[in-house]
């Protein structure tokens, strides 16, 4: 069985593999020479002293010792065989219909944007102020919000699914294997649309159908049950449907309203996105002028409770750069992301206050369970942050 080993070493020493398996083989009590495979399991900083340690956890093998293989995904052949619609070609729409091909199901993807190479040319008109597209967009589209996004790889569950299978899916696709062991995964925005579109071509090599332009206007109910979707005059079934629009489709959540589907209104969080240098961030971080370049660009973390109420920052993102992420020309909305190197000299975090049911009950006797939706719709469509403030009594 292979060994665990944690070291704290400096970043310098963290980067040198030759350096961190002698100090492996010296904690085991074996010459350098009978490791057969060092891999690294887990990697974090630890920048709460002046001199910044990197704490590494390494797996151990010694020669003789049986050695991991590498992982290999085998997607069947579902031609021809029942089919699942799948609403979204976002994370969710696309892990779903990989799992759906696992199971020997066919999926048929519908989404109301382009394909990752069209929605280029559409991002960046939006980018030079130019028409908004309410259907290819940085939320619509192949890949959904998931495309064009930073790529932070992190959850909180521990009990609804593999998540080291979702880690090694992303690999196998195009992603790096730093995220295996990264404390704070990420992928990065410019090596996820590439990622997307292998995702699609796994899924089209084994079968699966995607459906581009595909937006949807109505559902098929019968017995209780969501068996087919209207996209305009041309009815879509399935054994099944699953809907995996995202945040931002409000139109099928007014739809699913309208038809009598259940919905439920929920606490949620709102607020703007601050930028800052990230020379500025690193510094107060590392508590040194600069860096070095064995350190990434640092992120941080805030919690306050401000009038009794929770605030905090969110999505923060090092070295990146923030983005309009509208589907409406009248809105202003905006996201942040970072490449994979976090080469921006700037750094932005999402700054957000949680809004309860109570701030928008005046709206729910109009809107009723979607008081919510339009209570976020008026502060994008206003723009107005001293507003948005006082309303929410900050």
């Amino acid at each position: 069985m292979p060994q665990l080993i944690t070291l704290q070493l400096t970043p310098k020493q963290a980067a040198d593999a030759k350096f961190y398996t002698s100090q492996a083989a010296r904690r085991m009590g074996i010459v350098e020479a009978d490791v057969a495979l060092v891999r690294v399991v887990k990697r974090s900083i630890d920048a709460r002293q002046r001199q910044v340690k990197v704490n590494l956890t390494l797996e151990v093998y010694v020669d003789r010792e049986p050695q991991p293989g590498p992982v290999y995904f085998d997607y069947p052949s579902v031609e021809g065989r029942t089919e699942v619609v799948i609403v979204g070609s976002g994370p969710a729409g696309l892990f779903a219909a990989l799992r759906l091909i696992e199971l020997g199901l066919r999926p048929v993807i519908l989404e109301r944007g382009r394909d990752v190479s069209a929605r280029k040319r559409d991002i960046a008109q939006i980018n030079r102020n130019g028409v908004v597209d309410p259907d290819s967009n940085y939320a619509f589209g192949e890949g959904g919000a998931g495309t064009f996004s930073d790529g932070k790889l992190f959850t909180r569950s521990k009990k609804r699914g593999d998540y080291n299978k979702a880690l090694q899916t992303l690999v196998f696709h195009g992603a790096t294997p730093e995220i295996f062991f990264e404390a704070h995964p990420h992928i990065g925005t410019d090596k996820l649309p590439g990622i997307m579109q292998h995702i699609r071509q796994t899924i089209v090599g084994a079968g699966g159908v995607f459906r581009f332009g595909s937006r949807v206007t109505d559902l098929k109910i019968a017995d209780d049950r969501i068996c087919g979707v209207w996209c305009g005059d041309e009815l879509i079934e399935g054994a099944a449907v699953v809907l995996a629009t995202g945040h931002s489709a409000r139109d099928i959540y007014e739809l699913l309203h309208r038809r009598g589907v259940r919905v439920e209104a929920k606490p949620f969080a709102m607020g703007v996105r601050i930028e800052h240098p990230q020379a500025l961030i690193d510094s107060i971080q590392y508590h040194q002028e600069t860096r070095g370049e064995y350190l990434p660009a640092a992120s941080y973390s805030l919690v306050s409770q401000e009038n009794g109420r929770g605030v905090y920052s969110f999505c923060m993102c090092p070295g990146g750069f923030i983005v309009p992420a509208m589907t409406d020309a009248a809105e202003s909305v905006v996201n942040g992301m970072s490449p994979s190197g976090r080469t921006s000299p700037y750094a932005n975090s999402g700054l957000v206050t949680e809004v309860r049911l109570a701030d928008f009950g005046h709206l729910r006797a109009e809107w009723g369970e979607l008081a919510g939706l339009k209570f976020q719709q008026q502060f994008e469509g206003d723009g107005n942050l001293d507003q948005t403030l006082n309303k929410l009594a900050i």
